[in-house]
């Protein structure tokens, strides 16, 4: 199954519970008036593309609608698609052209952020890439012995610390080990904490500074793990990691499983951060990367 028909699965939820509410909106009115508007921004909202970004999208409709004169509920609709088309376009594309080049995983528990890493690593092996772990969340009990079952089932290396060992050590000795083994690509855990923002702040900026000085000239990913379920909660975590972390860009896990997956648009749309990834499955090859123009037709179309 190729992306396309993955991401169509995987959005199904997301496609009956909002393209349906904002149908029984377009044809529930007989003329264009502002109740028309002030009923769709309200659909929007509900369906997780928040309140700034649902204002834009019927901003910019209202703006089309007034040049066109357009009432069919149809062209109304094809509208509303070109809008979030052009909401979602910009490279969603990994930079990772470097050997090695780094990826730093970030999240908070739960969001499926070892699973995560595990995919990717089995992801890019099968595109005949080497690739090195690092277990740098040494905060959180078993973190790293989850991650070795992933890197096993990958058939990929890791490199390991005792716990409560210092993170940016592990990716010191994973930077230096990738280099060693010829690898391309080294992804690296991190202990995802929003309730103490200093200290995760101090954290990863010492992990950036090892970076800096030992792979200074290699291209670097910072992706936050979201989980969809969460709807706009997802993008305030975004929003708090992409003050304190400077994150590069997304990977949504769990789409599949929620009706909430317009927080894609917001998240685009209100922090300028690109999808990278969406987990549409449990299986290994089930997380697959983003495409905003698939995206835009599997729930349109």
């Amino acid at each position: 199954m190729g992306f396309f028909d993955k991401i169509k699965n995987g959005l199904k939820k997301t496609k009956d519970s909002m393209i349906r509410r904002v149908e029984t909106v377009i044809h529930s009115f007989t003329k264009i008036d502002e109740d028309f508007f002030e009923e769709l921004e309200e659909t929007l909202i509900l369906c997780d593309i928040g309140v700034q970004t649902s204002v834009k999208i019927c901003d910019e409709l209202r703006s089309r609608i007034k040049k066109t004169g357009a009432t069919d509920p149809a062209v109304i609709k094809d509208m509303l698609k070109e809008i979030i088309s052009e909401m979602m376009s910009g490279s969603d594309e990994m930079h990772i052209s470097t050997k090695p080049s780094v990826i730093l995983m970030i999240g908070v528990n739960g969001v499926g952020k070892t699973t995560t890493i595990g995919k990717l690593a089995a992801n890019y092996k099968a595109q005949g890439k080497k690739v090195i772990l690092g277990a740098a969340d040494t905060f959180r009990a078993a973190a790293a012995d989850q991650l070795g079952i992933w890197a096993e089932r990958a058939g990929v290396d890791m490199i390991r610390h005792a716990e409560g060992a210092d993170p940016a050590a592990v990716v010191y000795d994973t930077i230096k080990a990738g280099q060693a083994r010829g690898a391309d690509l080294i992804i690296c855990d991190t202990a995802g904490r929003l309730h103490n923002k200093k200290n995760l702040m101090d954290e990863l900026a010492k992990i950036s500074r090892v970076i800096d000085r030992e792979a200074g000239d290699c291209d670097r990913e910072i992706l936050l793990v979201i989980d969809a379920t969460t709807g706009q909660n997802g993008v305030n975590q975004a929003r708090e990691f992409k003050e304190t972390a400077g994150i590069t860009g997304i990977v949504l896990t769990k789409l599949d499983g929620t009706a909430k997956g317009g927080i894609v648009i917001a998240i685009k749309d209100e922090l300028g951060l690109p999808v990278k990834f969406v987990g549409v499955g449990e299986k290994i090859d089930d997380l697959q990367p983003f495409v905003a123009q698939d995206f835009v037709n599997a729930l349109f179309d």
